[in-house]
């Protein structure tokens, strides 16, 4: 047997907003993920979107956030 722990991860899907951009759109979902759950460790950007209102636009994100199980 190897010496080295198998690891098990679990993903969950949020969306981030912003009205500066994508990028901060993606922060603040990770922020949000690592305020919640144990072992963030990776994410991925699911979709890009924006949403148009009164002139000013709203980035969202949909983010599906990695982390391992205890």
């Amino acid at each position: 047997m190897s010496t080295h722990e198998a690891k098990i991860y679990r993903k969950t899907e949020l969306v981030g907003t912003s009205s500066v951009g994508f990028d901060d759109a993606v922060r603040r979902a990770v922020a949000r993920a690592q305020k919640t759950l144990r072992h963030v460790q990776w994410f991925e950007v699911k979709e890009q979107r924006g949403r148009i209102d009164e002139g000013s636009i709203e980035y969202q994100v949909t983010v599906e956030i990695g982390f391992a199980l205890e």
